[in-house]
């Protein structure tokens, strides 16, 4: 690899979450049964006209505003002519010469610093059918097509080739949906395809000015999967290159199960798609009072939060992983409005609720637990209810039932126990079953301690208030 550098640029094609499709009434809504969300004009029958969705448009403005870039003020849809079956048109209605926003930019993190890359344009259109495979597309003996996603809105968001490393591929890719997630044009749920990436990729020799030949990985839907194709695909490049072959400029589909890209066909170029000016829709000159209005109305972003997090007492690293994600930091806000301790909800929301969360890949916004509920477990701990042990108890039968923390205290009988004379009387019996322990600890081995008050609260069955145990223990061995 020194031999070689990357150059990595990617396409991200964005739903954006207006009620309605981009050129007709039929519903944006997921799911539901093959074919039932569609309408004669997004299946393009004869005779039928299509009306641009306002919506769309605002949002178009307001994603671009939150990429840094320029708002054109006369921009046009274009017919992207190609055939395939989930294109009942047999053409695509998007942006070609003039798209609504250009010259923008993200800055990410990277191993280097942080790292701007350029965003070249952003531009509207519908999105086409889903193709359903039986198994996989290399492997489907045939497929069918469901046409409830043509006419969804779209706006693809194309980057500069900026990028020379999977991992900044992937960083860039998490950054830029956590601008779009916050200036809420879209829910980004790669899960159900409202985000998808084609990773661009090429190499070449080191020093050498031109770029290589570059492959196009479609439809990436996770960012582990952007990093791992593009780490692929660079050893695969390199390895051709090296045994004296060449690159050819074709498209590529990731075999997730397999770790490897497959060719699906050669790639075409503008030019074979025959664009030409939509006729049946007028060009679109966007008001400048339009663009501001929209300005104004964007809310809190990413970095603005940081900010408000690190004045709030948390460290750099708690406020960006916080914020990588808007729900995550929704969450957390929410949280703050009844207990107002942002380390501690903090930690909670890092360690056990993220962990909870991964052991069973469910995303915080589906969390049976409410931020309310978490900031009531919070105010038990703090009024020594229950202690911060049994609180790990009771979180996790709050995650899996979604009941309050008073109820599950309540039903398991975790009330933390402060009655000194009962714990007094359970240290005594301790001390008096562990005189090995008692011997270390008083010839200066303090760590000895620490068995004894494990012991303690086993007895307790981690219901004793550890500064009471603690402070007992002491008394009575010194």
């Amino acid at each position: 690899m020194t031999r070689y550098e990357a150059v990595i640029g990617i396409e991200i094609h964005v739903e954006l979450k207006t009620n309605t499709k981009i050129f007709c009434h039929s519903t944006t809504e997921f799911g539901g049964d093959p074919n039932t969300h569609v309408c004669p004009v997004c299946l393009g029958l004869p005779g039928v006209l299509p009306v641009l969705n306002k919506q769309v448009v605002e949002y178009a403005i307001k994603a671009g505003l939150a990429l840094n870039c320029e708002i054109a003020e006369y921009s046009k849809f274009d017919r992207k002519n190609y055939y395939y079956p989930d294109l009942p048109k047999n053409y695509q209605i998007s942006q070609y010469d003039l798209p609504i926003c250009k010259n923008g930019y993200l800055e990410v993190e990277t191993g280097q610093g942080k790292k701007r890359i350029g965003i070249t344009r952003i531009h509207m259109e519908e999105d086409a059918g889903k193709l359903v495979h039986q198994g996989t597309i290399t492997t489907s003996p045939y497929s069918l097509v469901d046409y409830n996603r043509t006419g969804v809105p779209l706006i693809e968001i194309v980057s500069e080739p900026d990028m020379r490393s999977a991992e900044e591929a992937r960083a860039y890719a998490e950054k830029l949906r956590s601008v779009i997630q916050y200036a809420g044009v879209s829910d980004c749920r790669m899960e159900e395809g409202s985000l998808r990436c084609d990773v661009n990729v090429s190499v070449h020799p080191v020093g050498t000015g031109e770029f290589g030949t570059r492959t196009e990985i479609k439809n990436m839907n996770s960012f582990r999967s952007i990093q791992k194709a593009a780490e692929y695909e660079i050893e695969r490049q390199i390895e051709v290159l090296e045994n004296g072959g060449r690159i050819i400029q074709e498209t590529r589909t990731w075999d997730e199960n397999k770790g490897i890209t497959v060719s699906m066909r050669t790639k075409e170029e503008a030019q074979d798609y025959r664009y030409f000016p939509d006729p049946d829709l007028v060009p679109l000159v966007i008001e400048r009072e339009w663009v501001e209005a929209v300005r104004n109305s964007l809310p809190e972003m990413p970095e603005q939060r940081v900010a408000r997090y690190i004045e709030s007492g948390l460290s750099e690293y708690e406020a960006n992983v916080l914020t990588a994600s808007k729900e995550v930091s929704d969450y957390f806000d929410q949280c703050l409005k009844t207990y107002n301790n942002p380390k501690m909800v903090s930690n909670w929301i890092m360690g056990d609720l993220s962990r909870l969360l991964n052991s069973v890949n469910m995303e915080i916004c589906d969390c049976r637990v409410k931020p309310a509920q978490l900031a009531d477990m919070l105010k038990m701990i703090d009024s020594g209810t229950i202690s911060g042990k049994i609180a790990k108890t009771v979180f996790e039968e709050m995650f899996n039932t979604g009941k309050d923390p008073e109820t599950v205290v309540k039903e398991k009988g975790l009330v933390q126990i402060s009655d000194e004379s009962a714990i007094a009387a359970v240290v005594d019996e301790i001390i008096a079953a562990n005189p090995k322990s008692v011997e270390d600890f008083r010839n200066g081995k303090d760590k000895a301690i620490g068995f004894l008050v494990g012991q303690i609260m086993k007895a307790t069955k981690g219901k004793a208030n550890p500064q009471l145990v603690n402070k007992l223990l002491k008394d009575k061995l010194s």
